[in-house]
């Protein structure tokens, strides 16, 4: 009887009841979907740089300089040298190259800046140093923002500018976008963007194989593929940046000379303080991203002689490839070209170059 009362009876309506379905069979349908949902989240994790650590907010680092505030609410960070600004007969603004700050200033000598009476300005561009950062920055708002320092610390309607490595690049932004406010330039063994227009392919071609493997893979990403630079300079599976990673087989002899100047300053616990993303890998997204023009469009900024433009360049730099910075020297007559056959792209910072640099600047000695 017991057997027989196991059996399920026939409904009303002469079918059998169905067993329940199992539990177990609906999550393992979900199981894919789920597993799915998990690998996307865990890959934008990845892709997610941290937040960078602000200077004088909770947990960010102190701000130990004099800041002005922009007209958007950030801070620049600046620092001063050379005679005071009230006593300059010359007042030039400095622009640090990838992984500095305010504190890689052109190394001019107290007796060149009291006899011409120099005054220089060097800042903490976006997300170095104590600067804020800037997610919006572009290779113009950059120039933008050196206007309003200028402006902020009563430079007067004129000034010179000079800029290293990616802050050479951001020269040329300034000849397009405020080239009024521009007594000379001086640019110094500037990033070239591959992707600029007007090259030709050879050009091109030949200062892209200058470089080493890693850097071309890394450089690539940066302009085809933003969203992805924070993860292929973090991530261990494939050789980064050589300048983020410090690679040697990037430095000239005459680099490898001059590197432990760069490389034991005092301040290097600054100049990444704030975080990789803000700062570096930002870098490389605006250097190398797309530009709606390119440096060889430009027109002579001072065409009545009251101002020069000197682009400088090792011809042994193996960091920033001199090709680039050649074929714009020929193509723009207003340009003067000053090529150093045995420097690397360190050479600002030999003994007495930064002189050298700023009197051709201000007096026209070639």
């Amino acid at each position: 009887m017991a057997a027989a009362d196991s059996v399920k009876k026939p409904s009303a309506g002469g079918k059998a009841t169905p067993p329940p379905k199992s539990s177990d069979s609906g999550i393992m349908k979900r199981l894919p979907r789920l597993a799915f949902v998990f690998l996307l989240a865990l890959v934008y994790r990845q892709l997610q740089a941290p937040p960078p650590k602000i200077p004088g907010t909770p947990g960010g680092p102190p701000v130990t300089s004099p800041r002005i505030r922009l007209k958007d609410g950030r801070h620049l960070a600046y620092h001063e040298s050379g005679v005071p600004r009230e006593q300059a007969r010359y007042r030039i603004i400095f622009m640090h190259g990838v992984d500095s700050c305010r504190y890689d200033v052109l190394r001019v000598s107290p007796e060149l800046a009291r006899e011409l009476g120099i005054y220089l300005l060097s800042f903490d561009r976006p997300g170095y140093g104590e600067s804020d950062p800037h997610p919006a920055r572009t290779e113009k708002s950059v120039a933008l923002d050196i206007e309003q320092l200028a402006d902020a610390l009563e430079l007067g309607p004129r000034f010179y500018l000079t800029g290293f490595s990616m802050g050479g690049e951001i020269m040329w932004s300034c000849l397009k976008y405020i080239p009024h406010r521009l007594s000379g330039v001086a640019i110094l063994g500037p990033v070239g963007n591959f992707w600029w227009s007007g090259f030709p392919a050879n050009v091109t071609l030949d200062a892209w194989n200058v470089q080493v493997a890693q850097d071309k893979w890394a450089v690539g990403v940066a302009h085809h593929a933003p969203w992805l630079t924070y993860w292929w300079n973090a991530q261990k599976l494939f050789p980064a940046s050589s300048v983020i990673a410090f690679n040697p087989a990037i430095m000239s002899r005459a680099d490898m000379a001059l590197i432990p100047a760069f490389a034991y300053r005092t301040h290097t616990h600054q100049v990444r303080q704030q975080g990789e993303y803000e700062s570096l890998h930002r870098d490389m997204m605006v250097g190398f991203g797309k530009w709606s023009w390119s440096p060889l469009e430009l027109e002579d900024p001072f065409p009545g002689g009251e101002g020069k433009v000197h682009l400088w360049h090792g011809a042994e730099d193996l960091i920033v490839p001199v090709g680039l910075s050649r074929y714009i020297a020929q193509s723009l007559p207003w340009v003067r070209y000053h090529e150093l056959p045995t420097a690397g792209h360190l050479f600002p910072m030999a003994e007495g170059m930064a002189d050298v640099i700023v009197k051709s600047l201000l007096l026209g000695d070639d």
